[in-house]
């Protein structure tokens, strides 16, 4: 990630921490309980684009899911995404073919081993790296946790869907750690960080560093470091942001391959080569091997920001490549963020390039010989325009339901009419856990929609849905009350600025469907108090703050099932 637009989210953060005091506080004042949930994509791309018997999509991860990374243990295929303060973190998936993906669970499911109850939505785990180590059979998940003092960090499990240990702090900085296991079993540490002090040429001049790793003590080997890469590519040409390190040992040569250009419209990604993994390490005179920069603004069905890649063999020695990208709106918005996609990958020649990699990217791919796609069955994460319904009565709720910078656990309670979301004494502006159950938006153009039933007996209440970029830019639509009446309103925060778009008092004899619906870049929130009929509240409002290049920060958004005790949106 960007080293200054990171710097510049701990400053600004540290002048919005509020509710520090309340950050756990669960009440019970009133009863609310969500049901029928609802999601439904209806992109044009997909469309466009049916599927034939032997194609599959890409993105293989829709919606937020940045970052990846990959291992393999035999037939098993592991992938994980960069969480940040999202609870729990670090979402872990598993595959046969890298086709159909299955959720297993998180690597960092408990608040031992994830400390971010103060962060930004933008603060939290950056770029996780997993590998495993066919010499000890253990799968190890090294990332940067910016956020609890802890800095970069480990954790390691023989069984990834089975629990993963405590974090082990791991006394170097930087960010973007990544390990490698060498055929001898020994390993190495490579990451990003500053060059040296006082050598700095430019603004976004990083290096690439490497540590021994001693496996042992779970913890690098002090003195054992050095520069790998100084800048980039050609130094002279001054590259920005060099970061995202991975290393490979392939025929008998050691490459590292980077992200370079920052995570933007520059994003690339680069390859070096050595014969130690030590180095020195000489680039591909073809690089970048991954990039959407050179293409016109205006491109049909638009890919960019490519890069920050991990490569695996798959089935039948075809290798792959795993990496972030973003597909913005009619209005380049990026609301669904940055989204993990896959490519095969050409190594026939000294240096692995991404096929098609260089090219305006399809929204297609061939399916591997022998593969039949799943994907939105048996369990497999759907892609493409799937609906996704859930009654929100099982008592061990899908994965795809997280928190914010706190379990779910602490403020959800499972019955068998749905789930009640006790409320918090913070509301969704607070720099502190927030009772919200959130699903990451995977569309551009989408529809969504829950029961709730819910009669608050204060001001100070309100529950319903919010659609969420983060605690500075988003949109509340829920039911409180004034004066012994029901409104429902719709609220709009934009650079921690609210502001109250309409209201309406209801008449409330029992549950309201809420339902929110997202087309061209416009939102419109509608309710029934029938389950039949739905009518508008202030609409359609504009979906920008929604957008990362609006927001800021590295996340796409969320839909929250939100109650809160602190509620501050007073009805007109």
């Amino acid at each position: 990630m960007k080293q200054n637009i990171m710097n510049l989210t701990f400053l600004r953060n540290k002048t919005h921490v509020i509710a520090a005091a309340a950050l756990l506080s669960v009440t019970t004042i009133s009863a609310q309980t969500f049901s029928d949930f609802n999601y439904r994509g209806n992109d044009k791309i997909y469309n466009d684009n049916p599927l034939k018997p032997d194609e599959f999509y890409s993105p293989i991860l829709q919606g937020c899911y940045p970052d990846p990374s990959i291992t393999r243990k035999g037939e098993d295929y592991y992938l994980v995404n960069s969480s940040f303060s999202m609870f729990p973190g670090v979402p872990i998936f598993t595959s046969k073919d890298l086709v159909n993906w299955k959720q297993v669970g998180h690597v960092l499911d408990r608040p031992s081993q994830l400390k971010v109850e103060k962060g930004g939505v933008s603060q939290g785990i950056y770029a996780p790296d997993i590998k495993y180590n066919k010499h000890n059979d253990t799968f190890y998940m090294i990332t940067t946790q910016i956020a609890g003092g802890i800095g970069n960090m480990v954790v390691k499990t023989k069984d990834p869907a089975k629990g993963w240990s405590e974090v082990q702090k791991l006394n170097f900085d930087g960010i973007d750690p990544a390990i490698f296991f060498d055929d001898d079993g020994k390993a190495y540490i490579v990451h990003n960080d500053a060059p040296p002090k006082g050598t700095e040429q430019y603004n976004g001049h990083r290096v690439i560093k490497m540590w021994d790793y001693d496996l042992e003590k779970d913890q690098i080997v002090v003195g054992s470091d050095r520069i790998i890469v100084n800048g980039g590519v050609d130094l002279s040409q001054k590259p920005i942001w060099i970061e995202g390190p991975h290393l490979y040992k392939y025929k008998g040569k050691y490459y590292l391959m980077c992200a370079e250009g920052g995570t933007g419209g520059n994003h690339s990604e680069v390859i070096f080569m050595a014969d130690s993994p030590k180095g020195p390490f000489v680039p591909a005179k073809n690089n970048p091997i991954l990039t959407q920069r050179y293409f016109p603004r205006d491109r049909k069905e638009k890919v960019d920001w490519a890069g920050h890649a991990d490569l695996v063999e798959g089935p039948n020695g075809q290798w792959y490549g795993v990496f972030l990208a973003i597909r913005p709106n009619l209005n380049n918005r990026v609301t669904k963020g940055r989204e993990t996609f896959i490519l095969p990958v050409d190594w026939s020649g000294t240096y692995p390039v991404f096929q098609n990699g260089l090219v305006p990217m399809k929204p297609k791919l061939k399916m591997p010989q022998g593969v039949q796609n799943q994907t939105g069955q048996n369990g497999f994460f759907p892609n493409g325009n799937f609906t996704y319904n859930d009654k929100l009565t099982d008592k061990n709720l899908d994965f795809r339901w997280i928190a914010m910078r706190g379990p779910r656990e602490k403020f959800i309670t499972a019955t068998k009419n749905g789930v009640k979301v006790n409320p918090m004494e913070t509301n969704i502006k607070s720099l502190a856990p927030v009772s919200a159950l959130f699903h990451r938006l995977q569309h551009e153009d989408f529809e969504t929609s829950v029961t709730l039933d819910f009669k608050p007996k204060s001001e100070k209440e309100l529950a319903g849905i919010t659609c969420y970029q983060s605690e500075r830019f988003n949109y509340v639509f829920g039911i409180t009350e004034k004066d012994k009446d029901f409104y429902i309103v719709l609220e709009r925060t934009e650079k921690g600025e609210s502001k109250l778009i309409a209201s309406e008092k209801i008449s409330l004899s029992k549950s309201i469907k809420f339902q929110v619906t997202g087309e061209k870049d416009e939102i419109s929130f509608n309710y029934s108090l029938d389950g039949k009929s739905y009518k508008n509240l202030g609409g359609p409002v504009s979906g920008d703050i929604l957008s990362t290049d609006v927001a800021g920060g590295f996340t796409g958004s969320l839909i929250g099932l939100y109650s809160t005790s602190s509620n501050d949106i007073i009805p007109n």
